[in-house]
């Protein structure tokens, strides 16, 4: 009996959750009063164009796998809109910081918190933040005022972040290694079990 011989296909191509994973690269800053009002003069000075500014409330949860510091899951809202990301930190010595950071787009906020709480992922902590969003070449900066102090984050190449730094000219500034959530343990307040850091004042933006 002869057999029919079957075509030999090529082999089915593997995606592994690593072939979609984004790395966030950036350097954070903390700003005195001076350095803050520098800044926001000196970014339109060196060509910087301002995207837009923005009111925002973070809601870090845990649960398995999350670590504040090390790998979080945030549901960001702001206004009507609400995005969530997974971070996770890389290892490294460096002021500039390289992570893992994958995030979509939430059409109903309570609704994941439900299945988020379903899942054993319950709110830990919550931050309150007003942003202005800068963009110069290739580099993204923001000027951010949370209830704890003020800051300045880049993000792009390590070579686009070193010359925006250059180009900025701000005297002493000073990486800040602590991410916000860490910063929100440090200087937030219990309520209701959950560690807030939130303005006094209602101004959004």
């Amino acid at each position: 009996m002869r057999l029919n011989r079957l075509p030999v296909l090529p082999p089915a191509v593997c995606l592994l959750p690593t072939d979609y994973m984004a790395i966030e690269i950036e350097k954070k800053y903390r700003l005195t009063k001076k350095q803050h009002e520098s800044v926001r003069r000196r970014l339109p000075e060196i060509g910087a164009k301002l995207q837009g500014k923005e009111f925002e409330e973070n809601t870090l949860y845990e649960g398995k796998g999350l670590s504040v510091g090390r790998s979080v899951l945030r549901l960001r809202r702001v206004g009507d809109s609400a995005i969530l990301t997974y971070k996770k930190r890389l290892p490294t010595s460096s002021s500039i910081k390289h992570q893992r950071e994958d995030e979509t787009q939430v059409d109903d906020p309570g609704a994941l918190n439900t299945i988020l709480a379903a899942l054993g992922f319950t709110p830990a902590l919550v931050y309150e933040k007003r942003r202005e969003t800068w963009v110069w070449g290739k580099a993204e900066i923001v000027i951010d005022e949370l209830p704890f102090g003020l800051f300045m984050e880049i993000e792009g190449k390590e070579r686009d972040i070193i010359a925006v730094e250059t180009k900025l000219a701000v005297k002493n500034l000073k990486a800040e290694n602590l991410t916000y959530p860490q910063l929100t343990l440090e200087n937030g307040k219990k309520s209701r079990g959950i560690i807030q850091a939130r303005f006094k004042d209602a101004r959004r933006l």
